[in-house]
């Protein structure tokens, strides 16, 4: 069983702490769904600190390579996790005054007991790619077969839109 790190992330920032260690994407359950897989592991540093106004904030990377499934085919789709971000951290009060259009980066809800894979899980899922697909040519439903005898599925359809 995987022991889920959480922090104190105002503490954490203050301080400058640093986690670097892996998560099993089999302890991703919002991403299972989404994964032909569960099989690897995600790479990830987690470090505190301030900006250049003196606010809190998490510098988070994540690496790893995950197999998600594939909108066309639904087989297997190597993907390459490569994620690099800075969060703020603020409380309710501070994230309703945030423009977001003028901060240079995201701004997340601080927490006494912030569950760091969850935060990573989020960071992924917001990531992703909305629908998956293999490159044009490696899919195997884009090759152009669309049925044994070679007719096309809506064949049928078509001569009864002329009756």
């Amino acid at each position: 069983m995987y022991a889920r790190p959480r922090i104190d992330s105002l503490d954490f920032a203050r301080n400058g702490r640093r986690i670097s260690a892996q998560v099993p994407f089999a302890e991703l359950p919002r991403l299972q769904e989404l994964l032909d897989s569960p099989l690897g592991f995600l790479d990830y540093i987690l470090q505190g600190g301030m900006d250049h106004l003196g606010r809190p904030i998490l510098d988070v990377s994540l690496h790893g390579s995950c197999q998600l499934r594939c909108q066309r085919c639904l087989g297997a789709l190597d993907y390459a996790i490569q994620l690099e971000m800075r969060l703020l951290l603020c409380d309710q009060a501070g994230l309703d005054e945030l423009d977001d259009d003028e901060e240079e980066f995201d701004a997340i809800l601080a927490d006494e007991h912030m569950d760091v894979v969850a935060l990573l899980e989020d960071e992924i899922l917001l990531g992703l790619p909305i629908a998956p697909r293999h490159e044009t040519g490696s899919c195997q439903a884009a090759e152009g077969k669309y049925s044994q005898d070679g007719r096309h599925p809506f064949a049928a359809l078509e001569k009864l839109k002329h009756n």
